[in-house]
């Protein structure tokens, strides 16, 4: 089968959608599809056309930005022409170029199946107010035209303001996750990197530095974590600096950071590979999802934490919260409250050795090729309803 994946942003960007897009394209290359990613070329540096694990990457030219949005005014011709090429659609929302493709898949009797990430949230301001809503229509319009619409959990699908007015098109499938084996020796060479003087507990975030990622939550509760565990250390994985939109939410936030970095308690880690994220887990004793709104869903780093048998604090989002009431590896914080966050913290750090997740199956859960094979359900799924039409 030929199957055409699009979405704004693919790998390498870092975000939970380009990675779950990455392991759900090359896990059906694995399964002997041919898979064609259609996507932006965000980046100078990257080659327009390209081929990475046998997924093939096409990369649409940017003409402009609006704040984290892209404008590519050859879009639409290059979508016409994968469209009819391809046998299936799989759309990553949310995406302001998603209606065109949907529609097109439609007309064309293409199964068409939207994975549907997150609500969007922009930064403050009149213009990301503007793409805000223009994207939401966009949404609306994709979720109209298309087949079926996957996300991840029960919970979030019925408190979305976009999935709650589509349920009957929404099928569950949880989300792709795994990492690849590492070593002891690299997990030595990690923490002597970054944790050289062995300081202990080590609490970890795992994100995109954005307002949504609720940095702030985890500044405020610091202090009564540091009181309990004065040895403590932070670790904030993923990128951090010039992060469209978010200029003034870093440099608000950059003062209180500084004291923490000068005391030793926090370091950033910036970008890691998929191999050193895996070394990474290894070296930690807990993971915090402090997010403050839907633009979080799940929270993959979760489930990827737990494959390493590290206890996660998540907010008590929709879908957020799903992970640790799932897998009870954990503790549920409420949302924007530092001193809840630090009992969570608190009581998850002293309850550890008590709270062993079952590995196996949530590799089975999780394991991208049974996701593949879902996808590929559905598409056949969809496949004969219109054939029967």
């Amino acid at each position: 089968m030929h199957i055409l994946i699009a979405l704004t942003y693919y790998r390498p960007h870092i975000s939970g959608l380009t990675i779950y897009a990455e392991r759900i394209a090359k896990a059906f290359a694995r399964r002997g599809h041919q898979v064609t990613v259609l996507t932006s070329h965000f980046r100078k540096e990257l080659p327009y056309e390209e081929v990475c694990d046998g997924v093939k990457i096409i990369r649409v030219p940017v003409l402009t930005r609006i704040s984290k949005g892209v404008i590519m005014p050859t879009f639409g011709l290059v979508a016409s022409k994968l469209v009819a090429e391809n046998d299936a659609i799989q759309l990553h929302l949310p995406q302001f170029d998603a209606a065109g493709i949907a529609l097109r898949g439609r007309l064309l009797h293409k199964p068409t199946v939207v994975t549907y990430h997150c609500d969007l949230k922009m930064p403050p301001g009149l213009l990301a107010w503007s793409a805000n809503q223009a994207v939401n229509l966009m949404n609306h319009l994709t979720a109209k035209a298309t087949h079926r619409i996957v996300t991840y959990t029960e919970d979030y699908a019925e408190n979305s303001p976009l999935l709650a007015k589509y349920l009957s098109k929404v099928k569950i499938i949880s989300p792709p996750v795994e990492l690849p084996i590492t070593t002891n020796k690299m997990v030595a060479e990690f923490i002597q990197t970054y944790n050289p003087q062995k300081r202990s507990p080590v609490i970890v975030m795992a994100a995109r530095f954005t307002s949504e990622k609720g940095v702030e939550v985890l500044l405020d509760a610091l202090p009564a974590v540091l009181n309990a565990h004065p040895f403590a250390r932070v670790l904030f994985a993923g990128p951090y600096q010039g992060i469209v939109g978010e200029e003034s939410y870093s440099s608000r936030l950059s003062p209180r950071i500084k004291e923490f970095e000068d005391q030793g308690v926090w370091q950033f880690v910036g970008e890691l590979t998929p191999l050193q994220m895996a070394a990474f887990y290894r070296s930690i004793d807990q993971l915090v999802l402090p997010s403050l709104n839907s633009t979080e869903a799940f929270g993959l780093v979760q489930i990827e934490a737990m494959l390493n048998g590290v206890p996660c604090v998540a907010s008590n989002l929709p879908g957020v919260r799903q992970p640790v009431l799932r897998h009870n590896m954990g503790k549920i914080a409420e949302i924007a409250d530092a001193a809840s966050l630090a009992e969570a913290i608190l009581s998850t750090l002293e309850n550890r050795s008590k709270l062993v997740p079952d590995i196996p199956g949530i590799h089975q859960e999780y394991d991208p090729d049974r996701i593949a094979a879902e996808y590929e359900k559905l598409i056949a799924e969809i496949s004969d309803e219109i054939n029967h039409k």
